[in-house]
């Protein structure tokens, strides 16, 4: 990922996290100048990935348009793509989610997706008080992933499973979609770094 792209994201995400953060806090935050930050976010308003909006103060404020979440989960996922960065990520934000799911008495979990993230979990969880369940993939000619038994998604509804991890981290924001279809909202996770919404935020920032 170019330079331009990691401070495109920098900047998609502290959007996302505070809207009122000021242009002060968002150059300070990516380390460049105020300048830079503020030529940067003129262009994605300009190409409709952020909009403004006055708040108290004379101060503004600043939202991701629905093309601002979409491009977010495409850098997120180019990011990710940099094995370095996607192993360091990942096995913080096991440890998290995993933790979660045991402190809320889940035992059984399972991951959407077949690739690197879900093979890297694998070895988070076995820190934890948990039982993978399985990887829920379309894997028509396989029966196992990483050791795990696969689950097709239209088995998901005899499956045993206590809540599901999204781990695709080719298009993040699709799984995560995919997966409320197949299980109670609050019974689906992704880790943070996926750079996933929900429906209520991106509709909160659409009207804004």
């Amino acid at each position: 990922m170019d330079n331009e792209a990691k401070i495109t994201l920098g900047l998609l995400n502290m959007v996302h996290d505070n809207a009122q953060a000021s242009q002060r806090s968002m150059a300070d935050g990516l380390g460049i100048a105020l300048g830079l930050a503020n030529a940067y976010l003129k262009r994605c308003v300009k190409k409709g990935l952020i909009k403004i909006s006055h708040a108290p103060a004379n101060r503004y404020a600043y939202y991701l348009t629905p093309q601002g979440f979409t491009e977010k989960s495409r850098l997120t996922a180019e990011f990710l793509s940099q094995s370095f960065n996607l192993f360091r990520h990942a096995r913080t934000a096991g440890a998290d989610m995993f933790g979660k799911c045991q402190s809320r008495g889940w035992t059984r979990i399972a991951l959407l997706g077949a690739g690197d993230l879900a093979e890297i979990f694998t070895l988070s969880a076995r820190d934890f008080d948990i039982e993978l369940a399985g990887v829920i993939a379309d894997l028509p000619n396989a029966s196992e992933f990483a050791g795990l038994p696969v689950i097709p998604p239209a088995a998901c509804e005899q499956a045993d499973i206590d809540a599901v991890i999204v781990c695709d981290i080719s298009n993040p924001q699709a799984a995560f979609d995919r997966a409320l279809t197949l299980f109670a909202p609050d019974r689906v996770l992704a880790p943070r770094f996926l750079g996933v919404v929900r429906p209520d935020e991106i509709a909160a920032g659409a009207g804004e």
